[in-house]
């Protein structure tokens, strides 16, 4: 498993009962996680002492309970120099996943090494962890999201990140839709990041659901890829996606055409209190 265990302003304290206690910079929230499937003793006073806390409603969605919670607030990634908005929104999120810190870390590595100048391609962007990171090691990154509010809130996340202005191209774009038009205008890439959603829609009502659209879309971006690229990371939260399948979608598509390896795995977050890890989802990596 990879693991996200550089963070100072975050950390999952406790795990029990369908939700983790989780500290977010000077605040704790509690929110649902379908991981948790353990009922063991809630010791920690954040369990009852929380800033925030998401109660998922048995009819769906669910809303949050605020005590002493800031509209936005701001948390720092110090081994890599970045800084994240974070605010609660709708579905229990914050507006960062923070075990990507370990995938992060991986391409900000390979990004400095790689002694030649790179162009990421970042497509299901969201706020612009992954697009930061790579930035800041020093790669030109086209970030693309079919929601205008997220490349917003993915811009200030670059500001607050003292990333430069000339360093990330901002597209607001249904994903598969940009990818094609790049394939026409001969554009190319030397790294492509994906986080794709379970299920979503794109700014004109393009659908997606990650079962049938995520090895086309795979196979489509191999085409936008350069002669030479350095590597391609898929994230995925759906549970029937798992290592072995990310292995072999990429397997499939990528090493005939520039060989090099594919790795994939769970990533996961460091638990204070137990001292185990919990799983947040998987992530495939082809690397040259």
């Amino acid at each position: 498993m990879w693991i996200a265990d550089q963070w100072k302003d975050y950390e999952v304290i406790d795990t029990s009962c369908g939700e983790k206690l989780e500290r977010w910079g000077s605040y704790l929230l509690v929110r649902p996680d379908p991981q948790v499937i353990w009922n063991t003793p809630k010791k920690h006073k954040g369990w009852t002492k929380m800033n925030g806390h998401y109660h998922r409603s048995h009819k769906g969605g669910g809303e949050w309970e605020f005590h002493q919670l800031p509209q936005q607030w701001s948390i720092n990634y110090d081994h890599l120099g970045l800084t994240f908005h974070l605010k609660p929104f709708s579905f229990k999120h914050t507006g960062l996943f923070p075990e990507q810190a370990a995938n992060w870390e991986w391409f900000y590595d390979k990004i400095k090494k790689a002694d030649r100048p790179i162009k990421v391609l970042n497509l299901f962007a969201y706020t612009g962890g992954a697009s930061c990171a790579a930035a800041a090691a020093g790669a030109f990154v086209t970030h693309v999201d079919a929601s205008k509010g997220m490349v917003g809130w993915a811009k200030e996340n670059a500001k607050a990140s003292h990333i430069p202005e000339t360093s990330i191209r901002w597209i607001v774009d249904d994903c598969v839709k940009f990818v094609e038009r790049e394939i026409r205008r001969g554009n190319t890439y030397d790294a492509i990041i994906m986080d794709p959603p379970s299920y979503g829609r794109g700014p004109k009502g393009e659908i997606w659901k990650i079962e049938d659209s995520i090895y086309p879309f795979i196979q489509l971006c191999t085409k936008v890829l350069c002669k030479n690229p350095l590597f391609f990371l898929i994230n995925s939260y759906t549970t029937g996606l798992q290592p072995a399948v990310l292995t072999y979608m990429l397997s499939t598509q990528l090493l005939p055409k520039f060989k090099g390896r594919v790795i994939s795995d769970e990533v996961g977050l460091p638990v204070t209190e137990s001292g185990l890890v919990l799983p947040c989802g998987a992530s495939g990596r082809w690397e040259a």
